[in-house]
């Protein structure tokens, strides 16, 4: 199931990393200084975010597999390599932006 929609988002792996990895996940904590009134501020916002959530996807996996090699940490960089992290940002930074009307 890694082509077409899964749950409302763009693939299985970006469904299953935000569920998985980013539940809980507090993306005001990272935006503090973005201004997310305007599209330009929502849009820098977006982008270092997507920057932050494969940084810390990528650090997850490998603290998992500390000598980044194997057949499982292969797989699992794999799996991420799928995930759409704009897809999660837009998505919170949407949510933190709807906070603060």
């Amino acid at each position: 199931m890694t082509d077409g929609t899964y749950n409302g988002w763009s693939n299985y792996e970006t469904w299953r990393i935000n569920l998985e990895m980013f539940d809980g996940f507090e993306p005001s904590d990272y935006l503090d200084g973005h201004n997310l009134s305007d599209e330009d501020g929502k849009e820098k916002a977006t982008d270092y975010l997507t920057d932050v959530l494969s940084s810390l996807a990528a650090f997850d996996i490998e603290m998992e597999c500390p000598n980044r090699s194997g057949f499982a940490y292969d797989l699992a960089m794999s799996f991420l390599s799928k995930v759409d992290y704009r897809e999660i940002a837009e998505h919170m930074v949407d949510d933190v932006a709807a906070e603060l009307v």
